[in-house]
């Protein structure tokens, strides 16, 4: 039976269940890049200004944060025929495909004096939906497997698909969309979203199955049935340091990758500064496959065997060093003479391709380690909690986790808004049509690696501080144990 439990307490998943669930992500992380590029559908459809389109990201953003304290509450508390988790996967998935629908094909039509108001109202019940199924993604980490040398797989099946799916969409969006409307229209909405629905539909039907069979009240904590309460998140919040650290660690990091993944970013980078916007999928392409062995390298050899906080510091110190080289590179070679086969221009490998494409792929490998490692880091933070307190919490864990997290990575639409509003772009935001220059440079320079450079300093600070380590896992999976073993007896 999948999940049996060995003479040494542990129950694991099989290599399949693992690599089904984290589909799971990458369905919530399709809608997460095709939402990215709302601004200037509120810009061009709904005729609101540049500088309002990307500080409405931003409160629906804090509004994210805010719900997903209660729906966390709702996945503790439930725990019917169909487990604690699916449920919330399923609904999820289909309250994002029907309210995205609704934003981009029905929003624009409404009459002139509610369009604003109706198209706020459906992204509202849109953050809803990504939350219910976003929190799964954590909460489920702990009933999957409970073995430290298996929670790391993963990071690396996680991170395999968020590199292909981070590689290919860019390719779609900007290389294949763009060019073929010319600038971000109404029909380039609806063009993806034929592609983003059906396919995110599809990737959390294999999650639901995959994790069907370990969804169950004896993979949950000690076994039994624990109350929860609201005053528990505090509590949780007071007396988890690992919680703490881990919170702010990923949460500066989430508000540097995020300014970085900025749809505005990318077209200041690419389209502008060297000129192509289809460079990025190319690049995303060119790099993906040894990106994924350097995951499969990170996650399946430092974490499995030297613990999951050592991996997430190798990744970022390797971050931090190719950031560091990457600005000196932009400012001492030309980015405009980036070219790449398969391309249009390209006139054959020069000194600032070849850097770039080493530095980036450095800086995306330890980047992805770092980055990936959090999911299961949190199941850590759940288990600490089990033993600390004898409360399991998954979904307060992983929503608590969430909600600090998306109240600092909500800052990044509006940082991107206000550099590009500091330098006259109040309108309008710079389009791939936008001629260049150096204040426009130093902003795509900044939010590409500037700021990344500052989340990952204080990623090192909060891991001196995160106290589980390998061992100290390992004696926590044996206080489990022992709780289990009494309340058995």
């Amino acid at each position: 039976m999948s999940g049996q439990r060995n003479g040494d307490g542990l129950h694991r998943a099989k290599l399949w269940q693992i690599a089904g669930f984290a589909f799971n992500n990458t369905a919530t992380n399709m809608y997460m890049y095709f939402v990215g590029f709302i601004s200037y559908f509120m810009i061009g459809a709904l005729g609101v200004g540049a500088v309002l389109a990307t500080s409405f990201v931003t409160v629906m953003r804090i509004w994210d944060g805010v719900s997903d304290p209660f729906v966390g509450y709702l996945v503790d508390k439930t725990n019917g025929r169909f487990g604690k988790n699916r449920p919330f996967m399923l609904i999820g998935n289909l309250i994002l495909m029907i309210s995205t629908f609704i934003m981009f094909y029905v929003s624009q039509n409404m009459p002139s004096a509610i369009k604003f108001v109706f198209f706020v109202i459906i992204y509202m019940i849109y953050v809803v939906g990504y939350t219910f199924q976003c929190v799964v993604t954590k909460s489920a980490q702990s009933c999957l497997t409970n073995d430290p040398k298996q929670r790391p797989l993963f990071t690396i099946f996680d991170g395999i698909y968020n590199t292909l799916i981070f590689a290919l969409l860019p390719m779609y969006f900007t290389g294949y969309l763009l060019k073929k409307h010319g600038d971000f229209t109404l029909k380039y909405y609806e063009d993806a979203w034929m592609l983003i629905a059906p396919i995110s539909f599809i990737l959390t039907c294999i999650a639901i199955f995959s994790i069907s069979a370990k969804d169950r009240p004896e993979y949950f904590g000690t076994g039994k049935a624990v109350k929860v309460g609201f005053k528990d998140y505090w509590e949780v919040l007071k007396g988890n340091r690992a919680i703490q650290m881990l919170v702010v660690s990923a949460g500066t990091d989430k508000l540097a990758l995020s300014t970085q993944g900025n749809a505005t970013v990318s077209v200041i980078v690419y389209a502008i500064m060297c000129g192509n916007p289809a460079l990025q999928g190319a690049v995303a392409a060119y790099t993906s496959i040894p990106t994924m062995l350097f995951l499969m390298f990170g996650a399946g050899v430092i974490a499995s065997r030297l613990g999951q906080k050592k991996a997430m510091m190798f990744g970022t110190y390797g971050s931090l060093i190719c950031c560091v080289l990457s600005v000196a590179l932009f400012y001492m070679a030309d980015p405009s003479t980036l070219s790449l086969p398969g391309i249009e221009g390209f006139s054959g490998f020069n000194f600032f391709t070849i850097a770039f494409l080493v530095l980036w792929l450095g800086f995306k490998g330890f980047s992805g380690i770092s980055g990936n490692i959090v999911i299961p880091m949190t199941a850590d933070c759940a288990d600490y909690e089990v033993a600390r307190s004898g409360k399991y919490v998954p979904g307060l864990m992983g929503t608590l986790f969430s909600f600090v997290d998306k109240m600092i990575s909500s800052l990044a639409s509006t940082i991107v808004g206000l550099m590009c509003a500091a330098i006259g772009f109040k309108d309008a935001l710079p389009g791939p049509n936008t001629p260049l220059t150096p204040e426009l440079k130093a902003v795509g320079v900044f939010c590409l690696y500037g700021i990344v450079i500052v989340g990952l300093i204080c990623n090192v600070i909060a891991m001196h501080f995160y106290p589980l380590t390998k061992e100290k896992m390992e004696e926590i999976q044996d206080e489990i144990i022992r709780i289990k073993a009494k309340g058995a007896a």
